[in-house]
């Protein structure tokens, strides 16, 4: 596109731990209270061992101990982002941070678009993606023998 240019910016500093490692994304702009938005993202196998008995009696019981997992290892992002884990089950249940997170920017995405289904696609594009992983994943279960 002719006259196009999109402008160079350096990545934000602060994002990285002691070990290198930096959250998916982060905002460039503001997202609340003049901090950036930062996110992680992680999916549990709500049917592995180490979870099986908490997700047995508890629906999203991985995703919540994801969740304060991904918090605990991004607390030094904290002082300078708002941080959201984002963390989904395989088998679809999400922690309350990232349905508010989606939620929020589902919203925000109406207010510009003023199209009210936003969110809806929103959480349908995040649903289908999970259900591609899934695949992915079953199907490296098959020997190729």
């Amino acid at each position: 596109m002719a006259g196009f240019q999109d402008p160079a910016v350096k990545e934000p500093a602060g994002l990285s731990r002691d070990d290198g490692k930096r959250p998916h994304g982060v905002t460039l702009l503001p997202w609340a209270k003049g901090k950036p938005l930062a996110w992680d993202v992680t999916v549990p196998d709500t049917y592995a061992d180490s979870h099986l008995a908490d997700t047995a009696t508890t629906a999203g019981a991985a995703a919540d101990k994801a969740a304060n997992n991904k918090v605990v290892k991004y607390r030094r992002i904290a002082n300078g982002h708002i941080f959201v884990p984002v963390a989904i089950e395989s088998a679809g249940t999400w922690n309350h941070q990232a349905v508010e997170l989606v939620q929020e920017l589902g919203r925000r995405m109406t207010a510009v678009t003023e199209d009210t289904r936003e969110t809806t696609y929103l959480f349908q594009r995040m649903s289908v993606a999970l259900q591609r992983g899934n695949a992915v994943s079953f199907r490296s279960t098959f020997t190729t023998e």
